[in-house]
């Protein structure tokens, strides 16, 4: 028996990096049967470390899922009490005086800046700034991107008078201000943000010789903006006097979405790439190194790892080896032997997020003989990803609860059990599988629920578990072998990177 809808509704859209999504939730946070919309787009890519994409092409795209969400939602459309956005952390762009951009976007997985890092770490007191910002030094981050288009396009980057976010950019064409402003949660991803003042840091700054209004002001994601421009008020009239909740980080999201807001569970997530997080009830805990802490609100930090790696490895590992879904794989991976392979996989084909944090690292398949089978490698694979998720949980234990609850989130892993069954084996912890099917849209208009004041809490609905994934206590020692072969190989390519 279908339940129905209930009011206030909220209109989420999640700014991902191969689509975008919109979609219509509930009071009780679900989402509307039928109302929601995919639209896709794409980076560039390039061996170069490229990864970028025009402005223009995400503001259509976001743009075009409103319109089909809205369509969708038919008569519902009219009872939307506001609209609240996620975007996929990391992304910058520069524009000029009248707001136009005169770069693409360039996102988190960019790496052309890898030489200017090396030049931040030689100049920074870097644990200082780690601690400010919260995040290491890396070309994922704003600093080592501005210092680049200076570097190698000078006359471009003599015309950015704002850097900012590409949510805040969306948002500033939809209400004509050129004061619009970004939130604490998406601008902590960029690595400029002080997260015990809550404003720009002025260390940075003053060396990268830029002011506080060559970024957005700062807000509580909560503190809606109303107002659209008279082009989107004739566009989305349901919309015209609603509050926009200001984007919040992709992982902020999924972590609300998957009721991962408090020490005692842990997200799990892996999609295109991969992350593990812990939201907790500090303003600034100390960061380990190897980790980050971003922001979802003042008093909230989301502190944890990230990868470049994740289903974009499998993609890539199906697509090379012209194998079939991973869906028609996962009962044949079953019955081979845990890491009996014979291979050490360091999965690098985007650089090195956590934990060694370093851009110029590389994929490498060590032990490849003429015995080796595709399979094998997809498998070899797999548990690669799962001991890099071993490694951040080791410098995350202590900021967690005792006995914290795994929650699996992400396209990729909800889409192979043998996935989730190899990360509770690597782990040695239960992971659980929620119901939900859209984490970060849920997220959002969780998060916006709250805002409106219809949620007293980010919990009001828990989250339904669908089932718990156990470890095998067998293959403990198993997989601590291979982890420390992993460690091995990597300590031994650290000084042929960069």
């Amino acid at each position: 028996m279908k339940t129905r809808p209930e009011p206030p509704y909220v209109l989420a859209i999640d700014i991902g990096t191969s689509a975008v999504r919109a979609g219509l939730f509930d009071a009780r946070a679900r989402a509307v049967e039928g109302a929601s919309v995919t639209v896709p787009h794409q980076q560039r890519v390039g061996a170069d470390g490229t990864s970028e994409e025009p402005a223009d092409h995400i503001l259509h795209a976001t743009e075009q899922a409103v319109d089909g969400a809205l369509t969708a939602a038919g008569r519902l459309n009219m009872d939307v009490s506001a609209l609240a956005a996620d975007s996929m952390a990391g992304t910058m762009l520069g524009i000029d005086d009248s707001g136009v951009p005169v770069t693409p976007v360039y996102t988190y997985a960019d790496t052309r800046s890898a030489p200017d890092v090396k030049r931040l770490l030689a100049d920074l007191d870097v644990s200082d700034t780690y601690q400010r910002t919260g995040c290491p030094q890396h070309t994922a981050y704003g600093p080592a991107r501005v210092m680049w288009l200076r570097r190698t396009d000078p006359a471009v980057a003599s015309r950015v008078r704002r850097w900012s976010d590409v949510s805040t950019w969306v948002y500033s064409k939809w209400f004509d201000r050129d004061d619009t402003p970004a939130s604490y949660s998406i601008s902590s991803w960029n690595g400029l943000l002080n997260r015990d003042e809550l404003s720009w840091d002025r260390g940075l700054l003053d060396y990268l010789e830029l002011k506080a209004d060559n970024l957005p002001p700062l807000a509580e994601y909560r503190d809606g903006i109303r107002g659209l421009s008279p082009v989107y008020r004739s566009r989305w009239p349901e919309l015209q006097d609603k509050p926009f909740y200001l984007a919040v980080g992709d992982g902020a999201a999924v972590n609300v979405g998957a009721g991962c807001v408090g020490p005692d569970r842990v997200a799990l997530t892996v999609g295109t790439t991969g992350a593990m997080r812990v939201l907790l009830d500090d303003p600034a805990p100390s960061v380990p190194e190897g980790l980050w802490a971003y922001k979802l609100g003042r008093e909230f930090t989301l502190l944890g790892g990230s990868f470049t790696e994740g289903g974009n490895v499998m993609r890539w590992a199906m697509e090379t080896l012209r194998l079939p879904e991973i869906e028609s794989l996962d009962w044949e991976l079953t019955k081979l032997t845990p890491d009996g392979h014979g291979l050490t996989i360091l999965p690098f084909l985007s650089g090195e997020r956590s934990t060694g944090w370093d851009p110029t690292a590389r994929g490498v398949i060590h032990g490849l003989s003429l015995g080796t089978s595709p399979l094998e490698i997809v498998q070899a694979s797999h548990e690669s990803i799962a001991l890099r998720f071993a490694l951040v949980w080791g410098l995350m234990a202590d900021s967690a609860g005792c006995d914290p609850v795994f929650v699996a989130s992400g396209g990729a892993l909800k889409a192979s059990a043998y996935w989730n069954q190899v990360m509770a084996d690597v782990l040695q912890r239960p992971i659980a599988r929620s119901r939900e099917s859209e984490d970060t849209m849920r997220g959002t208009a969780v998060l916006a629920l709250h805002a409106l004041g219809a949620w007293s809490s980010l919990t009001d609905v828990p989250v339904e578990i669908e089932d718990i994934v156990e470890p095998d206590d067998g293959k403990t020692d198993i997989y601590r072998a291979a982890l420390e072969r992993q460690r091995d190989l990597y300590a031994s390519l650290t000084s042929s990177y960069g």
